[in-house]
């Protein structure tokens, strides 16, 4: 679907922490009127991934939060994602699953007919996880879909969410927990030597091979 079908306003989500080992998952929900499409690209909102300075995501997220005039960032504990993958046993279901709860939240404070998402997997699982609110929406979805200002806008707020956590979850083991899957060994180590296999579920996703690795 070309961007000429893809008019007007919109909600946008997207979602961070799914290739960390520590961490949550962290998925948001952005809707962007007329005006909001204008501005997010001139305030310089764009994809997370290519935004390289923490300064700058806290800057790119207070102009998200001043600019969009709803949006939701939902956050699963590595506890509460480690529940729901062992439930589902799938990560895109898992995905699908959060991306429609924190859609639904927006939809639930602005009427909307139009929401992208990028695609993850079978393009039915997020089809299915909608509720009967998120159903009333026309929802595209689409490889690199970032580029979208009201994705963008959502990607920006769940990376932020997500380095928060993070940081947060490091000071309260004590232990400085990495970004990503890789270098994470050592920082694994720590924590299983400090709470074995249950301080590792609250601060990481198990099914990862790395908690094979820790735990042997």
């Amino acid at each position: 679907m070309g961007d000429a079908e893809l008019l007007g306003p919109r909600v946008g989500t997207d979602e961070a922490g799914k290739g960390d080992y520590f961490g949550p998952l962290v998925v948001a929900a952005a809707f962007a009127d007329e005006a909001a499409l204008t501005r997010l690209p001139q305030a310089g909102v764009k994809d997370a991934k290519k935004i390289t300075s923490s300064r700058r995501l806290w800057e790119l997220e207070k102009a998200v939060r001043q600019i969009c005039p709803a949006f939701e960032v939902v956050v699963i504990s590595p506890p509460r994602y480690n529940e729901l993958h062992a439930k589902m046993r799938n990560l895109n279901r898992l995905l699908a699953w959060a991306h429609a709860r924190a859609l639904e939240n927006v939809l639930a404070r602005v009427k909307c007919d139009l929401a992208i998402a990028d695609q993850f997997g079978d393009e039915s699982y997020l089809e299915r996880s909608l509720m009967e609110r998120g159903r009333e929406v026309r929802l595209v979805q689409r490889h690199r879909a970032e580029s979208d200002p009201a994705v963008a806008a959502a990607s920006v707020l769940a990376r932020a969410g997500f380095v928060r956590a993070l940081e947060r979850l490091s000071t309260r083991v004590g232990i400085d927990l990495p970004r990503g899957a890789a270098h994470v060994i050592a920082a694994g180590r720590k924590v299983v030597a400090k709470g074995g296999a249950e301080l590792l579920g609250q601060v990481a996703k198990l099914h990862f091979r790395t908690t094979n690795q820790l735990m042997d």
